[in-house]
């Protein structure tokens, strides 16, 4: 009678097994980037490929200043095997509070800095190629962190508050996400000249709640990572919308905040599967992958947020993260991660499945 019971409850709960994406093992690199002795990275906010295999982290290392309001932002480059090639852009005028790194077609490096709203193209070989947006200047009255004044106040072209993210589209135009404050995504054109913006703070469709991560397909889809209303949504180079989806996966039931009590919300920054990073592999069958900061797993997914697998949970060892900030996706099986908590970059190599 037990045995038929228990068979029984293994017949109704296979669908619910089998809905389960699969564990996709992976190995991480120990002690991948090799730092000068006099170099300490602080919180890793940034990190990008490019087509030679160098790789670019942006750190808030450096850091300079009282503990709030310091200047934190340092841009490094290294070879494929690891190895410390160079600082780009010391003191850099727009240095401020570093949020991430991308590189375009060209081997261009782009970054975004959050404390002094600017985004600046450097090109490959680490000069100043454009710049956007403007940092408030240090000798005016009332120059101080931005603050998230309700209702918000209107955007500026050319300006941003807070700014996260870029990213491009086949035809060289730039897409900028802005951020934590004015909640919309600009466009600019590839000479650098303003075309348009979209989005608005808000929990509708097109509305953004701190879009903070920002990919393109080769389709020319924009993907636009909506970390408080914890979805990623879609749009076409005009900026409208065609989709969203949601990472709805039941939570690990062991599963440890990276740091802070565990988080009881189901939306917001700290929701389960609410998005941080995202990144789309090269290549004929594109695959995206999203990074949370609890219950701190990576996502691989198709373009139509089905997902395919998961690795990773929150921690400090390797092959656990703290708070994943960006991606970097050169291939499908080889992933480069930037941690905030932990101080670090991981490159994984991930095991194919058949």
């Amino acid at each position: 009678m037990k045995r038929s019971l228990l068979l029984f409850a293994l017949f109704f709960a296979a669908p619910a097994f089998a809905q389960q994406p699969p564990e996709i093992r992976f190995h991480s690199a120990p002690d991948f980037l090799q730092l000068p002795s006099d170099l300490y990275l602080g919180e890793v906010t940034g990190v990008a490929v490019n087509s030679k295999g160098h790789v670019f982290v942006f750190s808030r290392g450096s850091t300079t200043g009282p503990a709030y309001g310091a200047a934190a932002a340092q841009l490094l480059e290294f070879g494929p095997d690891g190895k410390f090639l160079r600082e780009i852009g010391h003191h850099l005028y727009a240095w401020s509070f570093a949020h991430t790194v991308k590189v375009d077609k060209e081997d261009n490096i782009w970054v975004t800095d959050k404390g002094s709203d600017m985004v600046i193209k450097f090109n490959p070989e680490g000069r100043v190629a454009l710049v956007f947006g403007r940092k408030q200047e240090a000798s005016d009255e009332g120059t101080e962190p931005l603050k998230h004044v309700k209702p918000p106040l209107p955007p500026v072209d050319g300006m941003f508050r807070q700014v996260t993210d870029v990213a491009w589209d086949s035809a060289g135009n730039t897409y900028i996400s802005d951020g934590y404050i004015n909640s919309r995504v600009a466009k600019v054109d590839k000479d650098g000249n303003w075309l348009m913006s979209w989005g608005e703070p808000g929990a509708g469709p097109g509305q953004f709640n701190t879009p903070h991560s920002i990919a393109v397909d080769t389709h020319d889809n924009i993907y636009v990572a909506d970390r408080g209303n914890r979805r990623i949504q879609v749009f076409d180079t005009a900026g409208r919308f065609l989709r969203q989806f949601a990472i709805d996966l039941p939570t690990p039931a062991d599963a440890r905040p990276a740091i802070g009590n565990k988080p009881s919300a189901t939306t917001g920054t700290m929701a389960p599967g609410a998005p941080w990073a995202i990144c789309i592999t090269t290549g004929p069958n594109q695959v995206l992958y999203a990074s949370d900061a609890f219950p701190g797993r990576i996502y691989k997914m198709t373009l139509d947020g089905k997902v395919l697998g998961v690795l990773g949970k929150s921690g400090k060892q390797l092959g656990q993260f703290g708070w994943i900030h960006e991606i970097a996706c050169p291939s499908e099986n080889e992933l480069f991660v930037a941690e905030l908590l932990n101080w670090r970059i991981q490159k994984l190599n991930l095991e194919t499945t058949h």
